[in-house]
């Protein structure tokens, strides 16, 4: 070997180290962000020995890639409907806070036992309306909360589409710079990591498909299969809600014009929009239907057909009955039974059928507990059994609460389980193992001190050669 080739393969030696000696400290230095890929020098050695850098790449894994994606829309989507729940327990509480609609039913029925074996007792009677006036704020209070919570739901959907039309608007930025720097052969390798991080944000929030063209182009589609992105953004629209009431209609979120939440043919199937929607417009709804059956069936049980009106009452109830939307909030004490509002608490005990105030009348209010404790139709829309007492009802209404929120714990533990393991796998496959980093650079250095040594050998050479010739 000529002293002017070896002196060629060992400049190219030292460039390609230094190189790879800056990929590798950058490397180190993306070690902790999780939306960074290891970096790759990819070199090529010529026929005359010497080595140069041709391209800079990344390590990257498609398919686990993909994984961590639909783990990540699945886990938003979960945690939304658990966030939900949580809400609506509070109207429920522990079992020791004894404050949900079935509790206050079971103190209101031991207190009207209490009274009908005493009935010419007025502490007994007070007993009956504090404990009624305590279940009537409990359904108000209820009924507040599951408006409150399809309010929050809504709003937190807007804030969701939002969201997503900021992120596709960074998106299409960096798929147009990764397309253009993948056609003329520049490194790319940054800008695919960034818009990478953009696509999980965007799973967040809408579950996603992807679809990778030439020159790295990606086309984003919903997992429903409505178009997202091809070349540019489609638009996310959403209209919220401000003000809800028991019978409001939320809107639904449309992409470029189509309908993806509610009653369609492509709807999303993961992702927080997914878990809101399910929120504002299933959860919360079947529990308000059960809690308007519950206002509906204490306000027939008490309304025993007399002149001042049952214990209970709220203006414009039905004469046939049925699921009235709204009830458990609007429902009240009736006047004429509270001394503070002008009655007699003896016109629960007396009704039209005492007539002469017997003070040891008891057969209404035996014939209210009789009531109490009959079966009773309800409406299938409160989404549990249709046939029972109302204490069967409103038993049945706190477990079917419990047994979801129960499972949609359940549910979201094990998605951020799938979550952490897809995400761990996808950072073993395309993360910086610092350890195998550092011991790549002390390899590197011995690397570039070598070529350094034999470029000083080589010129130390030349320099005798040149002097000899003079």
């Amino acid at each position: 070997m000529s002293l002017s080739v070896a002196l060629n393969t060992a400049r190219s030696s030292l460039l390609t180290t230094s190189t790879q000696i800056a990929v590798s400290g950058a490397n180190t230095s993306g070690a902790l962000d999780p939306s960074y890929s290891r970096k790759i020098a990819m070199s090529v050695t010529a026929g005359d020995g010497s080595v140069r850098i041709v391209s800079i790449g990344r390590a990257a894994d498609t398919s686990l890639y993909y994984r961590m994606l639909d783990a990540t829309s699945r886990t938003a989507a979960s945690q939304a409907r658990l966030e939900g729940l949580d809400k609506l327990h509070q109207t429920v509480g522990d079992t020791e806070d004894a404050r949900s609609p079935a509790a206050r039913l079971g103190k209101l029925l031991d207190a009207l036992n209490q009274y009908a074996n005493a009935p010419q007792d007025k502490v007994l009677a007070g007993q009956v309306l504090s404990q009624a006036s305590a279940l009537v704020t409990t359904l108000n209070e209820a009924a507040k909360t599951v408006t409150t919570t399809r309010q929050e739901a809504d709003a937190e959907i807007a804030k969701s589409v939002t969201r997503v039309n900021d992120l596709l608007a960074q998106f299409e930025e960096l798929n147009r710079a990764v397309v253009k720097g993948t056609a003329t052969g520049a490194d790319t390798t940054d800008l695919l990591d960034k818009r990478d991080a953009v696509l999980a944000q965007i799973s967040e929030e809408i579950g996603v498909n992807v679809v990778t063209r030439e020159n790295n182009d990606m086309v984003l589609y919903t997992d429903g299969g409505v178009t997202l992105f091809e070349t540019s953004a489609r638009k996310v629209e959403f209209t919220p809600t401000l003000v809800y009431g028991a019978t409001t209609v939320g809107n639904q979120v449309v992409i470029d014009g189509v309908p993806v939440t509610g009653n369609t043919t492509m709807p999303l199937r993961s992702g927080r929009i997914v878990g809101l929607m399910e929120v504002r417009d299933v959860t919360t709804v079947a529990y308000q239907n059960q809690l308007d059956e519950i206002a509906r069936a204490v306000i027939e049980i008490f309304d025993t057909g007399t002149a001042a009106g049952g214990l209970f009452t709220q203006v414009g109830l039905p004469a046939g009955g049925g699921l009235r939307p709204g009830l458990a909030a609007d429902i009240r004490i009736n006047a004429a039974y509270d001394p503070d509002q002008g009655g007699s608490l003896d016109e629960l005990r007396d009704g039209d059928t005492n007539p002469t105030g017997d003070a040891s009348y008891s057969a209404r209010l035996f014939d209210l507990v009789d009531r109490f404790n009959a079966i009773r139709g309800f409406d299938p829309a409160a989404g549990i059994q249709t046939s029972g007492s109302l204490a069967d009802f409103s038993a049945s209404s706190v477990g079917w609460l419990e047994a979801r929120r129960s499972g949609a714990k359940t549910d979201a533990a094990y998605q951020e389980t799938v979550l952490a393991r897809a995400s761990d796998a996808l950072s073993t496959a395309t993360g910086v193992n610092l350890d195998d980093e550092l011991a790549l650079q002390l390899q590197l250095e011995r690397s570039y001190s070598a070529a350094s040594r034999l470029i000083a050998v080589i010129d130390e050479m030349l320099r005798s050669l040149l002097e000899a010739v003079r």
